[in-house]
Order: structure tokens, then C-alpha cells, then sequence
């Protein structure tokens, strides 16, 4: 939906260029390629006619302002109803409840619903700062015991053990007693999920809900559904009190209808969102800020997020500090420089969330050759020997060069005329490097913020 939306109301911006005032025929031309493209990206019909009769009534009754042409007026309405339409702002989780607060996770098997409960468990962990307790009651696949204990490590939370042969309310009620006894702040409860929606599935969840109680009753969907999203939200509608839906796989959806359709059908604020397969790849979902991103308007705030995410600030004191003594920038540091990018999703990650004209001339294409000249570069650093690392100059002259680099491009499985590329590459960020020696590095920290006594300032660990 995302490049759909984006290219149609791009066009029809510029063939409103020039127009001096919102009339009746050009709203009936911006609806009707915004229809077009809510359809193709899967909304269900009933949405796009409630979503379209609402932009119609608020674009009529709009004014031309400033240097404003109705293109862009009538853009920001869009916006405005997108983000309206999907929940307004951030609905966060609600944990007032004598601990432990209960979440129950619900949704079809294939959904991501055991990996969303690990990733939320991080969340908590690290955003709330909450001690949290899992447990799965899918006693039909054992698969899916194993796999939450396996995420819930990576997490850092504390998995509690289940068998197939026990009923899902022994375990829901064992793992309630354990989290008491043990002071947790969080329990999650992963359910079983079926490839379909049926009677005895919807039986099983109603009977854990009226059991546990919980405080959250989250509804996992897949954001690629597409239609068959709709028919899930409905019966797990009528069937639990939902209190919030997560949506998975966002990234890799083109169409993003689920988003729209899911939140209309259920009423239950959209709270997360999915957006990498990492167990830190799930983002607090801020309605305002997806319209953006859908409309091409790209999202500097997820990226300024991302980018402090993954900034390693011991890393960047350390290494302000030896440029400050004197000391070279060697191909150690140029490695872990390449290595905070990648922790940062990658250049394709970052781009994906820059406003649509500012992505479109990066280019896929370009995007997809850097990357692999980054995983190139790594690759060739690796297959260098401490000593070559600590010192490139051993690469730069001497007689043993040529023969030193041409062990390293076999290492590496690349050319000579590689290996070459990546230390002129290296031989400019060290020049830089040098010239910001003498408190420049530290002075051009301070500007991206204000760190007490140098480094990279206001950016989380």
C-alpha cells in the first residue's frame, strides 16, 4: 500500500500544480485513486467506502493556505484520516493490575504469535524495566514449547516448562502460582493457534481468558493476510474482549491493508508492530507515523530511533579518546564501525525509512550493491591477522604487500583489485580521522548533541 498510495497521490499532486482552490472535481480525482489504492493493498470494502466518505466530507471544507497547493492540502487530509482511521497516536500496554499483569496472545498458528511473545517480552524488559514470565499452553504442537523457551532466552526473560500431555488451564494456572511466588512483574501467556479458525479453538481460549483474567488480551495477525485478516479479527473478536492487536511481518508487506481493515473490524487499538524477524525487531505502534510512511512521507523519528538503538556509546568514547591521544584509527576500529551499521539494520533498513522521494534516489538497486560491499569489506578485514589489523601500514608498503594481500583476497573468496578498494576506502575515513585529532572528533560529538565530556550524546546504550 506504502508505494501504491505514495506513487498515485505523487502524480496527483503535480497535476493539481497550479490549481488555486479544492473543488469538488479535483476531491473526486484524489478519492478516486485513493480508492484504487486501498483496494489493491486489500482493505476490506466496507473501510475504504467509511474511509473515503470521511476524506470527501473534510477535503470539501478545506482552504488553500500560504504556499499550499490543493494537492498537498488534500494530502494532509489523507494523512490525517490514515492515522484516525488505524488508532490516533500510541496505544501502549496497560500493566496497572496487581502483578503479575496477565497477557494473553491470540491468533492463528503462522502468525508469529510465539516469536511476538518474546519480542514483547525484550520490550518489557527493556522499556518498562519488568521481570517477565512465559509459558506456552499449545500442548498440540511441541514444536511450539521449544520454541518459546528457545526465544524467551534470547530475550533475557524466564521460560516456564509445559508438556503436551497437560491441559492448557494446568498449565495456565502453574505458571500463574509460579509467577506469584517468585514476584513477576509480567506473565505471558503464548495459546495454540490453528491454521484455521475453528470451534474448539475459540472454546479453549474463552475458557484460559475466564480463568487468567488477564489485564491484555492481544490479537497476533499477520499484516500480509490481506483479506482473510479480516474473517480472523471478526471471530476473535466475538469471541475475546481484545484489548489490542499486534501486527506482524510489516516489513515485508507491500500492501499494509491488514493495518487499516483490522483496527475498523476489531476496535481494539493497533499496539505493536512486527518489523524485522530480531527479537528486537518490534516497534511501539505510532498510528501518525505509519500514515506517514505509507504516504511516502518516509519516518525520521524511527530512524533517529534505530540509529541510537544501535549506537554503541562506550564504543564511541573509546574511541574519541584514543583519536585524542595521538593514537591511529586502524582497521579494528574501521570494523566496528561497520558492525554499529549492521546492528542498525543495514543500510536498507535506514533508507526504508526515509521520506519516499529521498529512498527512490537512493535506489534499490544501489542499496542491495552497498550492502554487499559492506559484507565484502567485513569479510576482508576478518581474513586480515591481528597484527595486519593493528597495523594497515604493514598493507600500505613494504615488500611483503603484495604477497600479504594476496593471501587475504584468497581468505576472503575476493579479488586483489577488492582488498585494494577496501584499504583506499580505509585510508580515507583514517585521514579524516586525523583531522579531527586535537578535540575535533569531540567537538563534532558535542554538535550531534551534547555529551558530558565527549562521545555520542543523548543516544540510549
Amino acid at each position: 500500500m506504502a508505494s501504491t498510495l505514495s506513487d498515485r497521490l505523487g502524480k496527483l499532486i503535480k497535476n493539481l500544480r497550479g490549481q488555486a482552490r479544492i473543488t469538488e472535481s479535483n476531491v473526486q480525482d484524489m478519492l478516486r485513486e485513493v480508492r484504487m489504492a486501498l483496494l489493491e493493498a486489500d482493505v476490506a470494502l466496507p473501510v475504504v467506502r467509511d474511509f473515503i466518505a470521511r476524506v470527501k466530507d473534510k477535503a470539501l471544507g478545506q482552504e488553500v493556505v500560504g504556499s499550499l497547493n490543493p494537492g498537498q492540502v488534500l494530502v494532509s487530509v489523507v494523512h490525517k484520516e490514515l492515522a484516525a482511521t488505524m488508532g490516533e497516536g500510541v496505544a501502549d500496554l496497560n500493566l496497572a493490575t496487581q502483578p503479575p499483569a496477565i497477557i494473553l496472545m491470540a491468533g492463528l498458528q503462522g502468525a508469529g504469535k510465539t516469536t511476538t511473545t518474546a519480542k514483547l517480552a525484550k520490550h518489557l524488559i527493556e522499556k518498562r524495566k519488568k521481570k517477565v514470565l512465559t509459558v506456552s499452553a499449545d500442548v498440540y504442537r511441541p514444536a511450539a514449547i521449544e520454541q518459546l523457551k528457545t526465544v524467551t532466552g534470547q530475550a533475557g526473560a524466564e521460560w516456564f516448562p509445559s508438556e503436551p500431555n497437560q491441559k492448557p488451564r494446568e498449565i495456565a494456572l502453574a505458571a500463574l502460582d509460579y509467577a506469584k511466588r517468585h514476584f513477576f512483574d509480567v506473565l505471558l501467556v503464548d495459546t495454540a493457534g490453528r491454521l484455521a479458525i475453528d470451534e474448539a479453538l475459540m472454546a479453549e481460549i474463552r475458557e484460559l481468558h475466564a480463568l487468567l483474567n488477564p489485564i491484555e488480551t492481544l490479537f497476533v495477525v499477520d499484516a500480509m493476510q490481506g483479506q482473510d485478516a479480516i474473517n480472523t479479527a471478526r471471530a476473535f473478536k466475538e469471541a475475546l474482549p481484545l484489548t489490542g492487536i499486534v501486527l506482524t511481518k510489516l516489513d515485508g508487506d507491500s500492501r499494509g491493508g491488514a493495518a487499516l481493515s483490522v483496527r475498523q473490524i476489531t476496535g481494539a487499538p493497533i499496539k505493536f508492530a512486527g518489523v524485522s524477524e530480531k527479537i528486537d525487531g518490534l516497534e511501539v505502534f505510532d498510528a501518525e507515523r505509519h500514515a506517514g510512511r505509507v504516504l511516502g512521507m518516509g519516518d525520521i523519528v524511527a530512524l533517529v530511533e534505530e540509529v541510537q538503538k544501535g549506537v554503541d556509546v562506550e564504543a564511541a568514547q573509546k574511541l574519541a579518546d584514543k583519536i585524542k591521544a595521538g593514537n591511529d584509527f586502524d582497521l579494528n576500529d574501521f570494523l566496528a564501525q561497520i558492525s554499529q551499521m549492521k546492528k542498525m539494520g543495514g543500510l536498507s533498513g535506514l533508507i526504508d525509512k526515509l521520506p519516499g522521494e529521498l529512498a527512490a534516489k537512493a535506489g534499490q538497486a544501489d542499496m542491495d550493491k552497498a550492502e554487499r560491499d559492506v559484507r565484502r569489506m567485513e569479510g576482508i578485514i576478518n581474513a586480515m591477522t591481528a597484527k595486519e589489523r593493528r597495523q594497515p601500514s604493514l598493507l600500505m608498503d613494504g615488500k611483503t604487500k603484495a604477497s600479504r594481500k594476496r593471501r587475504i583476497a584468497q581468505g576472503a573468496g575476493v579479488q586483489i583489485q577488492d582488498v585494494n578498494r577496501m584499504l583506499n576506502q580505509f585510508d580515507q575515513m583514517q585521514g579524516m580521522m586525523k583531522k579531527l585529532r586535537g578535540g575535533g572528533l569531540m567537538k563534532m560529538m558535542k554538535r550531534m548533541g551534547g555529551l558530558k565530556g565527549g562521545g555520542f550524546p543523548g543516544l540510549g546504550r
